[in-house]
This record gives structure tokens, sequence and C-alpha cells, in this order.
């Protein structure tokens, strides 16, 4: 077992905004440690992450011993578009599983990656390592993977100050009539289907900008851009606005016009800062040829209007 010792420097109201201000891990991270009984503050035990913190305490964190990972390496074909020593980026394909979870513990993303690259962030714990954030299973795309614990937090720090850019495509149903807007919506777990989310006003902050590539006849290509991360956002507020995702048989239509599946949701364009290097670094992945398809069928069906490039800016 590792200890990481520290002294205040001045009084803090929190324990965990403590120790996140002056260790490299992630607060979430903190605050089990916390109640697992793993931080001493002036020689006690202190289990509640909102006790206040003396200047000149004090602060042990022991870090327990790495549980041996019981997750198999396998060769699954991922597509890595980028890496180096601290990360890696990669275009998930539909249908991928990001991390094992409620009893499957293969073929997922995490799987393959502990075939593919030498190292990963242990702070997810053994059932997601380097694992930063997610996408659906049925959503393509790219994320980007920790090598390192360093490298892990100050990525997850991006995505939690909105300094990480990343941008979506969809086809969703209906016509949007707005060339832009945004969805501004609290999103919780529904009551319903513990499996599913919903707009709900007790729910967590959530807020998704959106710009209308193409319209159809009755369809809409749309660019989103995320400034939260909520489970299942984009098809959420989606679903909200009427205009739910086409594939998407969770949150959308039942019956599906195109032999699909999963929803037309892809994340095309991510951007963030370096970890280590500072360097502004951007990615972006080409459509999947399914979804290039259904365009081109689209596209083909008469009343098409182009109303920005794809590449184009657009003031928020």
């Amino acid at each position: 077992m590792n200890t990481i010792v520290l002294t205040a420097e001045r009084k803090y109201d929190r324990l965990d905004a403590f120790l996140a201000d002056n260790c490299e891990l992630t607060r979430s991270r903190l605050q089990k440690l916390i109640a697992d009984g793993q931080v001493v503050v002036d020689g006690v035990i202190v289990t509640k992450s909102s006790a206040a913190v003396k200047c000149d305490s004090q602060v042990s964190v022991h870090l327990p011993d790495s549980v041996p990972m019981d997750i198999v390496p396998q060769d699954i074909p991922i597509d890595i578009v980028y890496e180096d020593e601290h990360l890696a980026v990669i275009n998930k394909q539909q249908g991928l599983t990001v991390h094992p979870a409620n009893g499957v513990y293969t073929d997922t993303l995490v799987n393959a990656l502990l075939y593919k690259l030498t190292n990963l962030s242990g702070i997810n714990g053994v059932l997601r390592p380097g694992i930063v954030h997610r996408l659906d299973k049925l959503t393509s795309g790219l994320l980007v993977v920790a090598k390192d614990d360093v490298a892990h937090v100050r990525l997850a720090e991006q995505i939690k100050d909105k300094t990480c850019k990343r941008i979506y495509l969809a086809v969703v149903e209906g016509v949007i009539k707005q060339n832009n807007g945004k969805v501004e919506q609290p999103i919780a777990r529904s009551r319903a289907d513990r499996k599913k989310m919903c707009v709900d006003v007790n729910g967590r902050s959530a807020l998704t900008y959106f710009d209308v590539i193409e319209r159809y006849k009755s369809k809409t290509f749309v660019r989103f851009e995320l400034k939260t991360g909520r489970t299942h956002q984009i098809r959420v507020h989606c679903k909200y606005i009427g205009h739910p995702i086409v594939g998407d048989t969770v949150y959308g239509y039942k019956t599906q016009r195109f032999k699909l599946n999963g929803q037309l949701l892809h994340a095309w364009q991510l951007q963030f800062v370096h970890p280590y290097s500072g360097q502004l670094m951007t990615f972006e992945a080409p459509l999947p040829d399914y979804f290039v398809n259904v365009l081109s069928i689209l596209r083909s069906g008469g009343e098409y209007e182009k109303v920005i490039e794809l590449n184009e800016h657009v003031q928020k």
C-alpha cells in the first residue's frame, strides 16, 4: 500500500476539495478512499468528504494495492487513429460496448485495449482501465483513453471544465425548422425504466447545441456539440424536442424506415489539449458506410436543402 502525505497550506471547507487540489486523482476516486477509511487527518481517520481541513493539518491518503485485472485481453479489431506514450484516440465501431459491466466481461473495447496497448490508467478500477469518457454501444466515433493516471486526471478535468470539444453528427426524424439552437434540460434516470434516461427537473444539468447541416423530406442531418456529458444526452434531448435519432428504437420510433443496427449518431470530432505537452489536438472520424448510405438515399429523395458545410464554424 502506498501513502501520500500532504500538509494543508490553508483552510479548506471540504476534505475532498483539498485532496482534489493536491492529488493527481479524480474527485470520485478520492471520495471513495475517504468513505473507505483510507484518509487520515491529524492522526484521525475521516470518512466524510465534507469534513473541514484546518491550515497546517497533516493529511495522509492510503492507496490500496491494485487488484489484479481479471479482464481477458482479446484481439478485437479496433481503429486506433492516434497513439503516444500517454494516451490513444480510438474510432469505436457501432456495436462495441466500451467496458465490462453487469456480468459481461468479454468482447468490449477494454478487452481490445488490453490486447493492443501496453499500459492503461487504473483510476477507474479493474473494469474500466483507461476509460476517460464513454460512447453508447450503438454509437460510433471518437473517444480518448488514458495510459497513465496523470493523463487520465488531466483529460477528465477538460471534460468537466467543458474545454474538451466533442462534436457529433446525427440524422433525426422530422424537419428541424430553425438552423441552430440549444437544448438545456436536466437529465435523470427514468423512474419507470432504470435502463433509460429522461428529462427531469430534479436531474443533472445538461446542455446540447445543434446546427442543421441538411434538410430532407422528413429527416434532418444535424451537428451536435456537447457542453455536458450526461448518459444518453443527445438521444434524450432529441426525443425531448420531438426529433428522435433515426435508428434509435429506445428513445425513438419502434418502426424504422432503414434497416440499421443502431442509431445514426457518430462522434465525429474530438478536440482536447494534450495532458503533457499542452498541444491542442483535433481529430475527425469519417462517417461509417451505413451512415453515408442513408444520407445518399435521403439526398436522392427530393426536397434536399443544404444549410451549412460540415466544417463551417457557427457562433454559439
